[in-house]
């Protein structure tokens, strides 16, 4: 206690040399007049023992010693903590307890904001850079001895694997700059769990990082914020697994979103929010529902936990709205919802949320054929509807939209007579006949068929145009099936009812070829009214040519009609028939004149006597033309016969 009372008291007296120095004193030896007076001073000391002071005598070489001592633990380069002895001059005078005092700008002592923040009596700490400049000043600065704290403290926090405070201030090529007091590097890959791609927005933020590489000497630290939330993560999916349980709610975030689900941050582990247990009602894509960063309470359908796999789902909080849809929509009641969705075969429509039924195609309208439910519903609009049918087990529910209109074919037999007139429009034209618009919503159809009695239609736009008015009459209606059958030709009478009449067969009649075939040729009666010459019955002048080559269009020739089928409308004519119909005509001819001959001969002779044997020669000659007649029928049968087969090929 007395050494560092000595101590004091040489201080003071050094203070006190160097004030008279200042003053003017002059002195060849200074050291030597400074340790006189210092003698002195311990020697006037001990005499005042009233006072309270040492009444020990010091001799020299302890003084000096003493006095080394207090000042050997301060070094250059070394940061110290000095006391703020005054201000002046945008300066500080700092005393470090050495010989003379420093002083630091008062720059170095601004604020991050810009405000000089310090007074006398402040303790700082400084770097003491020189104990003696050229005017034999202490050099000392505040912002390095800053610098070297934080360096410092870095380390320190860099070994006890402490969390680091630290605003991003710009991007750089790889990563971002930090400031922790100096500037430090951030990589991109530990910068989150998950890779960002929008790293400007971070620039700015304040984040909390762990040191993983420290470089005093080349002045580089690489931080890193991944290893931090890892390690929070960690702690959080211990805790998550131990109250993971079947059936409970659970409170997540949404940290991703795919195309089939959502990903459910639970607290460091993830659980998969699939797209069909969200919601009982359609959903398209999970993003309708939830964005990146939401909260969600969701249960717990599955738990895994040797695979750490959670299954979750939303709509399982509240009871399936199919359970008692067979209360609610009753078959046969009316009910409103919105179309959500066009398919080829139907609009599906959103009874209440989770419940959706089926407007079927043929179920749009009574009498129009819709191609597509587009041409009659849109997504998005409220109709109105009758239920069908319901299926619950399968969770289905057909629904029809027509039905909520009146069947206009439930009123045509009573408006329409099978038999009667009509006019309407041509709708449309197919290749098997026209259908034409009586009224909305009601079409009948004339085959093709029924455009004519005797022209030959190949398509029904030779004879119809679309839009164009025509008077038809209804031939059936079939309420059941929703079909109207019309026809045109039934306007006019069936030129075939009089054929038969004006063509009875064997009859010998000119007609006009019109068409020629492999097998034969068509003839013209009248206009409409064709027959069919085969090819056996084209005569002897035509034997053994090909019917082509024997007949020319519009040739004019002479026929028998051989057959006539009115049911088919299919008319026989034989060119043969007709020759041997002539001979036939001219033979009876010869032989009337014969027999008139004869008649006239005998009665003149009547007396004469007559050879023997010519009873026998006219009886000969009598069975020889029966048998020839008989020949003749037998052929004109098989060539019957075979007309029919050929004449049904050649038409």
């Amino acid at each position: 206690m007395a050494e560092t009372n000595n101590s004091k008291d040489l201080l003071v007296s050094e203070e006190e040399n160097k004030n008279s120095e200042k003053k003017g004193a002059v002195s060849e030896n200074p050291s030597s007049e400074t340790q006189m007076e210092e003698t002195k001073q311990v020697e006037d000391f001990s005499e005042v023992d009233e006072e309270g002071f040492l009444e020990e005598e010091f001799d020299q070489e302890e003084l000096d010693r003493l006095y080394s001592e207090s000042l050997k633990h301060i070094e250059e380069g070394e940061v110290v903590k000095g006391t703020v002895i005054q201000i002046q001059n945008d300066e500080a005078l700092i005393d470090i307890g050495y010989k003379s005092e420093g002083r630091v700008p008062l720059f170095e002592f601004r604020t991050p904001s810009g405000e000089v923040n310090i007074k006398v009596g402040d303790e700082v700490f400084v770097l003491l850079e020189t104990m003696e400049d050229a005017d034999d000043q202490i050099v000392l600065s505040k912002e390095k001895a800053d610098k070297i704290k934080i360096w410092d403290d870095l380390i320190e926090v860099y070994e006890k694997n402490e969390t680091i405070e630290g605003k991003v201030m710009r991007r750089i090529k790889g990563g971002l700059t930090v400031d922790i007091g100096i500037s430090g590097f951030l990589p991109g890959s530990q910068i989150d769990i998950k890779p960002i791609k929008d790293l400007d927005s971070l620039v700015g933020q304040l984040i909390y990082m762990k040191i993983i590489k420290i470089n005093k000497k080349r002045g580089n630290i690489v931080l890193s914020r991944r290893s931090l939330l890892e390690e929070e993560r960690e702690k959080k999916r211990k805790v998550a697994l131990e109250t993971i349980e079947e059936e409970k709610l659970v409170k997540g975030i949404v940290k991703n979103i795919t195309e089939y689900g959502a990903f459910i941050d639970l607290g460091g582990i993830d659980g998969l929010l699939h797209v069909t247990d969200m919601s009982w009602g359609r959903v398209r894509h999970p993003s309708e529902m939830f964005v990146i960063g939401d909260e969600v309470e969701v249960m717990i359908l599955k738990f895994d936990r040797e695979n750490e796999r959670v299954s979750l789902g939303l709509k399982q909080k509240t009871p399936d709205p199919w359970e008692k849809v067979d209360e609610k929509y009753v078959i046969g009641s009316r009910v409103r919802g919105k179309i959500v969705s066009l398919t080829d075969y139907g609009a599906f429509v959103e009874l209440e949320e989770g419940v959706e039924g089926l407007i079927h195609v043929s179920e749009m309208s009574w009498t129009r054929k819709i191609r597509h439910p587009s041409r009659v519903v849109a997504i998005g609009e409220i109709v109105e509807v009758i239920v069908l049918d319901i299926d619950k087990d399968n969770k289905r529910i057909s629904l029809g939209m027509k039905q909520t209109e009146p069947n206009p074919w439930l009123i045509i037999e009573s408006k329409y007579q099978v038999g009667s007139k009509i006019t309407g429009r041509v709708r449309n034209i197919t290749d098997f006949g026209a259908f034409v618009e009586l009224e909305e919503g009601v079409d009948g159809l004339i085959h093709i068929s029924d455009l004519s009695w005797t022209q030959r239609i190949k398509h029904p736009s030779e004879i119809l145009k679309k839009g164009e008015k025509v008077e038809a009459v209804i031939l059936s209606i079939d309420t059941k099936n929703e079909r109207l059958s019309l026809g045109i030709k039934q306007l006019q009478p069936d030129p075939w009812s009089k054929v038969e009449g004006k063509y009875p067969l064997g009859e010998l009649i000119k007609c006009r070829i019109s068409r020629v075939t492999d097998s034969g040729a068509v003839a013209e009666l009248e206009q409409g009214i064709e027959g069919f010459i085969h090819i056996s019955e084209m005569g002897k002048e035509y034997k053994g040519s090909d019917s082509k080559k024997a007949f020319t269009l519009g040739d004019e020739v002479m026929v028998k009609v051989i057959r006539m089928d009115i049911e088919s409308r299919k008319i026989g004519l034989s060119i043969k028939g007709y020759e041997e119909a002539s001979s036939s005509a001219v033979l009876e001819e010869y032989q009337q004149e014969q027999k008139d001959l004869n008649i006239n001969t005998i009665s003149g002779l009547e007396n004469l006597d007559l050879p023997q044997g010519s009873s026998e020669t006219e009886e000969s000659e009598q069975e020889e033309t029966s048998e020839e007649q008989n020949s003749e029928e037998k052929e004109k049968i098989d060539s019957q016969d075979e007309l029919d087969k050929d004449q049904g090929q050649g038409e």
